[in-house]
């Protein structure tokens, strides 16, 4: 048995994993950024506008017909059904 096809196939082997991780490194730097201040500050924007029904300490109480965790009528009590 001779080795050296051996090691050249690892040695391609190795040059393709390293122009793979060359081109996920070209992605990710092509990839579009913000700074994190403006990352941040619209974070903060959409905390302060988005209503969340399960903090009424800061939001107040929820109107049923405005709450997506509310029971739904169906006109059965409770929260399951049994099939």
């Amino acid at each position: 048995m001779n080795g050296r096809p051996h090691k050249q196939s690892m040695s391609e082997l190795k040059l393709r994993r390293l122009a793979e991780h060359n081109q996920r490194l070209r992605e990710d730097l092509a990839r579009p950024r913000i700074r994190v201040s403006e990352a941040s500050a619209s974070l903060i924007r959409y905390c302060k506008t988005t209503k969340d029904p399960l903090v009424p300490s800061v939001w107040g109480p929820v109107a049923k017909n405005e709450d997506p965790y509310a029971q739904q009528g169906g006109g059965t009590k409770g929260c399951c059904v049994v099939q």
